[in-house]
């Protein structure tokens, strides 16, 4: 016996279609991967660190590209068709996945990591650039090893409407962690970041042929219905 559900609208009320949760038919190309970093420090260890996750991912079978934020003005500080504001929409568009790096400056993420997220917004047009797609946080420190930036970052990603990932990076004293080239030195933090860009990878393959179905929601489907009924049942154009 089926309960009852007064305040449901049945219409729009739908169980679980296993079918579109796992659909047979799957993409083939690589996970495409967005990285975004925090600082424009010349030795800047975020973006170094995004420089190696790009690396692992690569490895790993992803397609990856790397924004830049030198340059991007301060949110509403520029037109929307500002060419850095529209390289990251368009990143932003034609990721699957994001990984976002930054420092942690007085106990939080960086305000130009911040600028950069507040860049993308909700809805470009009639599509969420950011919905559904999965996000992976890390971040590097000057001291001892701390979460309060990738605990934001976390916060942040859910009110993307993204999937964030359980693990995480904290690179902790990070000017002692890469060598003069750049390169991240073997350490249990380096394979810390191993094991967050191998579940990024696993993450995105697991959800990005079901984001749509993942992500529609009977509340929005209810609005749309009502939407419809108002604009067909009108009385005058």
């Amino acid at each position: 016996m089926k309960p009852e559900l007064p305040n449901v609208d049945s219409a729009c009320f739908r169980a679980t279609d296993l079918e579109r949760l796992h659909p047979r038919e799957r993409a083939s190309h690589a996970p495409r991967i967005l990285l975004l970093y925090g600082s424009v420090r010349e030795r800047s260890y975020s973006r170094l660190l995004s420089e190696e996750a790009a690396r692992l991912l690569q490895a790993l079978g992803a397609e990856t590209r790397i924004f830049h934020p030198h340059d991007l003005p301060l949110p509403d500080g520029a037109p929307d068709d500002h060419p850095k504001v529209a390289e990251l929409r368009s990143l932003a568009e034609w990721a699957e996945g994001m990984v976002w790096t930054s420092p942690e400056r007085h106990g939080a993420m960086s305000g130009i990591l911040k600028a950069q997220i507040d860049w993308i917004p909700l809805s470009l047009g009639a599509v969420r650039p950011t919905q559904g797609k999965t996000l992976a946080v890390m971040e590097v420190s000057g001291g001892s090893q701390s979460f309060n930036a990738v605990n934001q970052m976390r916060v942040l990603g859910r009110w993307m409407r993204m999937i964030t990932i359980p693990n995480q990076s904290s690179v902790a004293k990070a000017f002692m962690e890469f060598d003069e080239a750049g390169r991240m030195k073997p350490s249990a933090y380096y394979e810390r970041v191993v094991d967050v860009m191998e579940e990024l990878v696993k993450f995105t393959l697991l959800t990005r042929d079901s984001t749509a179905y993942l992500t529609d929601r009977y509340s929005e489907r209810r609005e749309s219905a009502e939407a419809l009924s108002r604009r067909v049942n009108q009385r005058a154009l």
